[in-house]
């Protein structure tokens, strides 16, 4: 019994004994990271001590800090030799070793140490990883290098090592030898691509830095002309080259690819869709022609055609750069791919978009609305796109004038689809013609509706023009001036601008000094653009700016001068100025998260 509790007796002391130990350890430690955090190495290499002769391991690179931070290199090398002894596969503490030479200016004993560790080396990729490691930290790059290589020829069936080998050299900014890493890569196997291109994306950061570009297209091209036969360079290319928008290019390599490759056209539809997307109308037009020219029984052929014609009708809608023998040769074009694929459901679209030309363009409403109702009438044709048609058909009446019958036809479309966004677009355009046509109070009770619809874009336009109507007839009850801008409103949807700005400058001339004002020059400023009259869009925008800065239009002004001088009068000083007046005078406008982006872009942040 006695010999039982003296045993747990001295459990206890010894529990406690060592709890004291760990407990004065502990504070050791502390005191160690604290003097060392501070820089106070004398201090700190007093504790080390202690701890490293306890704990080796854990302690050896603060106390060998401590040790060269002090100049103490006779100790710092008896410590790492020590750990060398102790730790014959751990190559690391070779490159230690080496580097304490270094710094004392012993060029061959540090060259010995590191050959040594290389010497050493098995081939265990763990090790090679640690010991290219330990040489990175020092900056001996060409170690490191020399590191991946014996470990990729004595691993080469295992593991590759292109992307560490691409690490040193990016380290060492040997930017040429980083990228035939990864081309080394590719050759060996083509399903590194896409770790290839997040490596490429990392690589040119957000600078896009154009040196940097350069090197890896001609890196690349050298590539191609030395393996033409493996196609995955010409891919990794012509991605590089659409990631930089340098689509002329990259359409330049799909095109060889294509003929190579026998790809009959797939990879350049691609293309063109992608630089239609991007408003590249040009490069899309040579894209679209590229492949019709391989002839009427390519698998791509009829559709090549039809988005051909797309994109010359939004080149002409959307940017307005067209002459009269444009818009004609436009329509022949049209007539022609409609003559040889058919008028069917599948060529709706084509239907639609040339009744458009026709009515807009050129005045041939008649032929617009006979080609809208032979497009309702196509069989095979589903019910939403024969809706879409009709709305297209009440433009056209709307266009020629003919208001009731275009209400008509918008009705048909609203009552068919009252819950569909295409219903509601029927019901917005209805709303327009009670504007048009002076029933304001009607109109607004049906925008106010459609402020909750489910398109963004019609609840927008729905609220802008519900705003309109409130802020000038709320205290005015003569409702001549909106009566007249209204008119003017539906004279600019007909594209008679003449008419349109005639009625604009009689509110100004009857109604001087009227809260339509600056709506006036807006609507100035809109005809103008369809013009191409852009020193009077800046004119328009800036007396808007300058008398109108405390109204609802100042930050939209103030937003497309600045897109103005950026796009159309190539002057980016304005432009800057313009952009950072929207992020400092309307800080709460819609516009200010577009108008910082484009300010870094013009500033040079390569956003």
């Amino acid at each position: 019994m006695k010999t039982n509790k003296l045993f747990l007796f001295l459990i206890s002391v010894f529990l406690f004994l060592a709890s004291l130990c760990h407990s004065q350890s502990n504070v050791d430690e502390q005191l160690a990271q604290q003097y060392f955090q501070n820089k106070e190495f004398e201090k700190a290499l007093v504790y080390f001590e202690k701890l490293f002769a306890k704990n080796p391991i854990t302690y050896y690179e603060n106390y060998l800090s401590c040790l060269v931070e002090l100049k103490d290199f006779k100790s710092a090398e008896k410590v790492v030799k020590r750990i060398v002894k102790q730790n014959p596969l751990t190559l690391r503490y070779n490159v230690d070793l080496g580097w304490l030479y270094r710094l004392q200016g012993e060029q061959n004993k540090m060259k010995e140490e590191f050959e040594k560790a290389i010497k050493q080396l098995q081939p265990s990729q763990e090790q090679a990883e640690d010991l290219a490691q330990a040489f990175m930290k020092i900056k001996e790059w060409d170690y490191a290098i020399a590191t991946y290589k014996k470990a990729q020829r004595m691993m080469k069936d295992m593991y590759p090592y292109n992307f560490e080998l691409a690490e040193v050299h990016a380290a060492k900014a040997d930017w040429a030898s980083m990228i035939n890493e990864y081309l080394d890569l590719l050759e060996l196997n083509e399903g590194y691509l896409q770790s290839v291109q997040s490596a490429a994306i990392t690589f040119l950061g957000k600078e896009n830095d154009d040196k940097k570009i350069e090197i890896v297209k001609t890196e690349l091209l050298k590539r191609i002309q030395k393996s033409s036969d493996n196609v995955v360079f010409s891919e990794l290319l012509i991605w590089l080259q659409m990631q930089q928008k340098d689509f002329e290019g990259a359409l330049l390599q799909a095109k060889a690819l294509d003929k190579r490759k026998k790809e009959e056209g797939r990879r350049i539809m691609s293309l063109a869709d992608i630089f239609t997307s991007n408003g590249a109308y040009d490069l899309a037009i040579k894209a679209y022609e590229f492949v019709i020219a391989k002839g009427n029984q390519n698998e791509n052929y009829i559709n090549a055609r039809m988005q051909l014609l797309d994109v010359l009708y939004k080149k002409v809608v959307e940017k307005g750069i067209y002459t009269t023998q444009d818009i004609v040769s436009l329509e022949a074009n049209y007539i022609q791919t409609l003559t040889d694929i058919g008028k069917s459901a599948s060529s709706v679209n084509l239907l639609k978009s040339l009744a458009h030309i026709q009515a807009f363009y050129l005045n041939k409403n008649q032929d617009a609305i006979g080609l809208l109702q032979e497009a309702i009438a196509l069989p095979g044709v589903n019910s939403v796109t024969q809706a879409e048609c009709k709305l297209a058909l009440g433009d056209v009446h709307l266009f020629k004038g003919d208001v009731w019958e275009a209400s008509l036809t918008y009705s048909q479309v609203e009552k068919a689809y009252k819950y569909d966004a295409i219903g509601q677009e029927a019901k917005l355009k209805n709303a327009k013609i009670s504007y048009y046509t002076g029933d304001f109070k009607w109109a607004q009770a049906q925008l106010d509706v459609l402020k909750g619809a489910t398109s963004k874009l019609i609840a927008n336009d729905a609220m802008d023009l519900s705003l309109l109507i409130a802020d000038n007839l709320g205290l005015d009850t003569n409702t001549a001036p909106l009566l007249l801008f209204a008119q003017a409103d539906l004279y600019f949807f007909q594209t008679n601008y003449s008419s349109a700005l005639a009625k604009l400058d009689s509110i100004n001339l009857l109604f001087p000094n009227h809260t339509l004002d600056d709506n006036v020059l807006f609507r100035k400023y809109q005809i103008a653009y369809k013009q191409s009259k852009y020193d009077s869009c800046a004119m328009y925008l800036e007396k808007i700016i300058a008398n109108y800065s405390y109204d609802i239009l100042a930050d939209d002004a103030t937003f497309l001068l600045a897109e103005l001088y950026q796009q159309k009068l190539n002057n980016k000083e304005k432009a800057m100025a313009m952009y950072q007046d929207v992020l400092t005078k309307f800080p709460a406008s819609l516009f200010v998260v577009e108008a910082r982006k484009r300010f870094r872009l013009l500033r040079g942040d390569g956003i």
